[in-house]
């Protein structure tokens, strides 16, 4: 297994910077703007972004974490071994906010699409937008494109991006895994 290190320390954290810079700059205040980070990475960033606004420009924006769980569309598939739900945190409606969904990794865009489901339980979002931190961009199987990206990863099916978080990992890293032969 081969490991390639894309993103790790202050370039972890200016990149983190330069989105709440580019959601500052669209947003405001954010009176009209939630956060939502998708379960089960999503949430990590979801708070990072919020602390950095209130520390950048003041605002206060609400952040939910959303499980999807039961919105997916291969479900079903998964073998044998029961699903483990993420919690759903979301304690305020969506009716007519910019809800903007973060996510570590877009890979084929199925997490995003059943995000935009599940979001349905908590009201019609005026508009929904969407921010990752790596965008793999040539492996989509919906039509579904990110607003905001932290850098973009021109990779295959067979390898694995993996984003760790200091909350659970210890660190802040971008790595890419590609399997042997």
């Amino acid at each position: 297994m081969k490991q390639s290190l894309l993103l790790d320390g202050p370039k972890f954290e200016i990149t983190l910077k330069r989105l709440c810079q580019q959601l500052i700059e669209n947003h405001g205040d954010f009176s009209d703007t939630v956060i939502i980070g998708v379960q089960p990475r999503g949430p990590y960033m979801a708070n990072r972004l919020r602390q950095e606004i209130k520390t950048i420009s003041g605002a206060d924006v609400q952040t939910g974490a959303l499980d999807i769980t039961f919105h997916r569309d291969d479900f079903r598939m998964k073998g044998s071994s029961p699903l483990q739900a993420s919690r759903t945190d979301i304690e305020f409606l969506v009716d007519d906010k910019v809800v903007v969904f973060v996510d570590d990794v877009l890979w084929t865009g199925r997490t995003i699409r059943s995000a935009m489901d599940a979001i349905q339980t908590f009201g019609r979002p005026k508009k929904i937008e969407l921010m990752v931190l790596v965008d793999r961009r040539f492996s989509r199987q919906l039509p579904i494109e990110p607003d905001y990206i932290g850098m973009q990863v021109d990779s295959i099916d067979a390898q694995k991006v993996i984003v760790s978080w200091k909350e659970t990992d210890q660190e802040d890293s971008i790595v890419l895994i590609t399997e042997e032969k």
